[in-house]
Parts: structure tokens; sequence; C-alpha cells
């Protein structure tokens, strides 16, 4: 049995978790604790707290033999530097502090993109079953504050995960209100270029509203349009008080608001032509997978069928494409479960 840690570690909050792996291979949880990140002036003392904390709990003597933390920001050169918070991690020096033996920081993507193979059946929610070919390339992709995306490359050892800033590649209109939706983006933000994250993301959710909004194409509910103004207000603070994105897909579900109603159409669509996109590009047979905060929360409009027709709406790559297995990650724990999976790895 070897004793590994796994870390999410976002600007908000941390989970940390001790997980069991058996001479079977099977990865056992065995103790879980989420932290708010701000109260900790680096995730050594964390980590030391959480340490102390399961040691107790479960009568252990011996520290974790490895650990993987997921970082919610960029990782180079072993080194990570969180976007929301003032911790400047290291691998040698956490290895040194936690007297952990061998230590692995990976993006928090990259993590989901280990999370995928130790999903069950229960976790995942199939769009098209395809015709999986085990040894194929498998992509992700997901929508959540921003876009993120990865692929992983099956081979002897498991897993091998490659990032990639696909989110931040150029969004390509494919119709007329596409089209409209491009200029009023690029006017609006006055810059040359509209990234596909811009539409594709929580924060793409309340540019299409707005667009749609001042385009008038319907009037806007005094409900919605309340919650759109709060955070218009708000624009430029730390803190939110509302979440538009959730009370415009709410509306879009209980199909009570017309402008809501087609914001989540044009979303839904835009989501599935990108990751037709990925599927032309990688032909992901092992699998391409949804994952990311937004698409377990909208199962309903993702199943309804314009995510589908957009995804494989490739042209004369079309048949190419149905041969794709697509998956909806419904575990909100796959980047926890990607950072074990790496850890048991190392």
């Amino acid at each position: 049995m070897a004793l590994l840690l796994a870390g999410d570690i976002g600007g908000t909050k941390t989970i940390l978790r001790l997980v069991e792996k058996t001479v079977e291979g099977e990865m056992k949880p065995l103790y879980e604790l989420r932290y708010p990140s701000g109260e900790f002036p680096d995730l050594v003392p964390m980590v030391q707290h959480f340490l102390a904390e399961a040691a107790v709990k479960l009568d252990l003597a011996s520290v974790p033999e490895t650990a993987c933390f997921a970082i919610a920001g960029p990782v180079l050169n072993n080194t990570a530097k969180l976007t929301n918070l003032p911790w400047q991690l290291e691998v040698k020096r956490l290895e040194q502090e936690l007297g952990i033996s061998h230590v692995s920081l990976i993006n928090d993507f990259v993590a989901i993109g280990y999370g995928v193979s130790g999903l069950d059946a229960t976790d995942l929610h199939t769009l098209q079953v395809g015709k999986l070919r085990e040894r194929d390339p498998i992509a992700v992709i997901g929508a959540g504050t921003g876009l993120g995306k990865c692929f992983a490359i099956p081979d002897t050892n498991g897993l091998r995960v490659f990032s990639s800033e696909g989110g931040h590649g150029d969004f390509a209109p494919r119709s007329e209100l596409e089209f409209q939706l491009l200029k009023y983006l690029l006017a609006k933000h006055d810059i040359p270029r509209i990234s596909i994250e811009r539409v594709v993301s929580g924060q793409g959710i309340v540019a299409i509203y707005q667009f749609l909004r001042d385009i008038k194409f319907a009037p806007e509910s005094a409900e919605v349009g309340k919650i759109i103004k709060q955070w218009e207000s708000e624009i430029g603070k730390t803190e939110k008080t509302v979440d538009p994105g959730a009370t415009i897909a709410k509306a879009a579900l209980e199909k009570c608001d017309r402008l809501s109603e087609q914001t989540m159409q044009m979303f839904v669509e835009a989501y599935g032509a990108v990751a037709g996109n990925m599927g032309v590009t990688l032909l992901p047979y092992g699998g391409l997978y949804i994952a990311g905060g937004i698409a377990a929360k909208i199962l309903p409009l993702m199943e309804e069928g314009s995510f589908m027709r957009a995804f494989t709406h490739k042209g004369r790559m079309d048949s190419l494409l149905e041969m794709i297995p697509v998956h909806i990650v419904l575990n909100s724990n796959v980047g926890l479960i990607g950072a074990a999976v790496c850890a048991a790895g190392l």
C-alpha cells in the first residue's frame, strides 16, 4: 500500500485529500478537508495542519510518499504562482519543508485530464456513444470561469496529459447573429480580436445576454435585468454579490425568459462548435470529455440536441466526428481525483 496526498488549490478554496493506493491499484480516499486559501500565508502550513489532523483521525505514523497539487494557474519549471494568491510554490522547497519524497505541481486542467481516467459510469453523462478506441487520444474541454482544454495520450504507465491554451484561440462566428456578436464585443472592449473564452465561458454567457439585450432581440425581464444591472455596477470590484451567468441559465432552464433562452442557445451552440473543432484537430476516439463548472449544471440544455449538432457539423468530416465518444463529466472532484492519479504515478 502507498499513502498519497492530492490537492486542488484555488484562489478561494483548497481541497486536500489523503488517498491510499492498494496493491491492486485501487485508489481509496481516507481523509479530506477544505480550507479557505486566503487564511494561510503559504501552502506548507496548510498541508502541515491537514497532515496533523489526519494523523490524529486515522492514527497514522507516517507522511505520504508522494503528493500532487493541482494549481489554478500556470506551472513552469516545477514552479507555480497562483493567479489570485501571493503564494510562490516550488517543488524542491515543498519536498524539503513537508518531508515528502516526491511532490508534483500541475495545472488544474491537466489534473482534470488525469482525473477522467479515474471516473466511473456514474460520474459521466454520455451525449454520443461513438466507437471507442482505447489506445487513441483523449480530449478534455471545459467552460467555467474561462475555457480550459487539454489532451491525453495513453501509454504503458497510464496517461500522458498535455496542457493547452486553446481557449485563447480566435472566436469564429458561424451565423449572422454570431457575426453581430463578434462586432459587438470588438467595439465594446475596443480590442482587435475576440478569444473563444470571451464567448464560451461564464463571462461569455453574460456577454451574449448583454449583446442580445442591447440589440433588443427580446424584452428584458425585470428579475433577470435586476441581477445583470447589479453585476454591471460591481465591475472592477474584487467581490461580486451576484452570479448573472447562473441567473440567466436558471431562467433558460425554466423557460421563463426569452432573452435568457436565446442566450443559452447561442452559448450551447458555440460550445458545441468549439468542442467539434477540438474533435477534428485531435480525432480523440479515446473520448472527448466536457468538464468545467457549467455543462453539468445545464444538463437539459446540453442534451436537447443543439450541442451535438454543432459538434458534428463539420462538412465532409461529419462522419468522423460521429465516431467520437462524447461525455459530460458530472463529478465536480475530477481535478482532485486527477491529482491523486498523478501522485500515484510519481
